[in-house]
C-alpha cells in the first residue's frame, strides 16, 4: 500500500511533507488525516526541524474530502460522524499550532478541506493556474471544521461570499483575499521563492520563532487591556533574558552571525 504522506528532512532542518494520493488529487481520508496529525506532531517536537514545507504530489494540492470516504460516512451514526469530524479538527489544529514555521506550496485544485489546510500554514504560495473553492454547500454541507482557520485567513467579508457561493477562484484572487501570500508562474518558481523565504527563516532564532507564533495566537482578537499589556511585557522580558536573546544581542553588537544562523 502506498504511503499517503511522504516526509523528508534536509541537513538545514527543513522538512518537506508531501500529500501522496495523486490519483485522487490528494483527497483526505482517515489514513491521510491520521498521517498528517502524527507527522506534524513529531516534526513540531523535533529540535532538529527548523521549518516545514507542505505540498502535494501530482497535479493538485488537495481536492478536499475523498468522495468514497464521504459516501461511507453518509451511513455513519451521529456518534461516528462526530468522531470523524473531531479527527479532522484535531489534524487541522495540529498543523495550525505546529511550533515550527510552515509553508504551503499550492498547485492545481485546492478545494474544501484543502483550503483549510492551506489556511493552517503560516505562509502560502500558489502557482498560477491553481483553482480554489470552498465547495461544501454544493453537496449540502458546510465548511464547519475548517472555518476558524479559513475565516482567520480571508476574513469575514470574503468568507460570506465564498462559503455561500462555492464558486471557484484563482490564485490571484486567493492572494488578494489573504489565503496565500504570493503567487508564482510555475511550480519551480514557487520552490525558488520558498527557498528565499526559508533563508530568512533560518536567519531567525528557533525558539523565538516558536514564541512569536504563540504570541500571535495570544493577542489576536483581544482588546488591549492592562492584562494583555502585562502579558506582552512579560513575554519580551523573558525573551531578553533568554539564551537566544543574549546571544542575539551579543552577535549584533559584535557584528557577527548568531550561533543559530546557517550563514557564518
Amino acid at each position: 500500500m502506498t504511503n499517503p504522506l511522504l516526509t523528508s528532512l534536509e541537513e538545514n532542518g527543513i522538512a518537506t511533507v508531501t500529500l501522496n494520493r495523486p490519483d485522487l488529487h490528494n483527497a483526505f481520508n482517515d489514513d491521510l488525516i491520521w498521517e498528517l496529525t502524527d507527522t506534524f506532531t513529531k516534526l513540531g517536537a523535533n529540535p532538529d526541524v527548523r521549518g516545514v514545507i507542505l505540498t502535494g504530489a501530482g497535479k493538485s494540492f488537495s481536492a478536499g474530502a475523498d468522495l468514497n470516504w464521504m459516501k461511507e460516512a453518509a451511513s455513519y451514526s451521529t456518534t461516528q460522524n462526530l468522531r470523524d469530524a473531531q479527527n479532522l479538527s484535531d489534524m487541522l489544529n495540529t498543523v495550525n499550532r505546529c511550533p515550527k514555521p510552515t509553508i504551503a506550496i499550492v498547485t492545481g485544485a485546492t478545494f474544501g478541506g484543502g483550503v483549510g489546510l492551506v489556511s493552517c500554514c503560516d505562509i502560502a504560495i500558489a502557482v498560477d493556474g491553481s483553482i480554489f473553492s470552498l465547495s461544501e454547500v454544493r453537496i449540502g454541507l458546510t465548511p464547519a471544521t475548517i472555518s476558524p482557520y479559513v475565516v482567520a485567513a480571508i476574513g469575514e467579508r470574503a468568507a460570506r461570499r465564498y462559503f455561500l457561493t462555492a464558486e471557484r477562484f484563482t490564485a490571484e484572487e486567493a492572494r488578494r483575499i489573504g489565503l496565500v501570500h504570493e503567487t508564482a508562474p510555475t511550480l519551480q518558481a514557487a520552490f525558488t521563492l520558498t527557498h528565499s523565504i526559508i533563508k530568512n527563516i533560518l536567519a531567525g532564532a528557533p525558539s523565538a520563532q516558536t514564541d512569536a507564533k504563540a504570541l500571535i495566537a495570544s493577542v489576536v482578537g483581544r482588546e488591549i487591556t492592562e492584562d494583555l499589556r502585562a502579558d506582552t511585557a512579560l513575554r519580551i522580558a523573558e525573551r531578553r533574558g533568554s539564551t537566544e536573546g543574549q546571544e542575539g544581542l551579543s552577535a549584533f553588537l559584535e557584528k557577527r552571525k548568531p550561533t543559530w544562523s546557517a550563514e557564518k
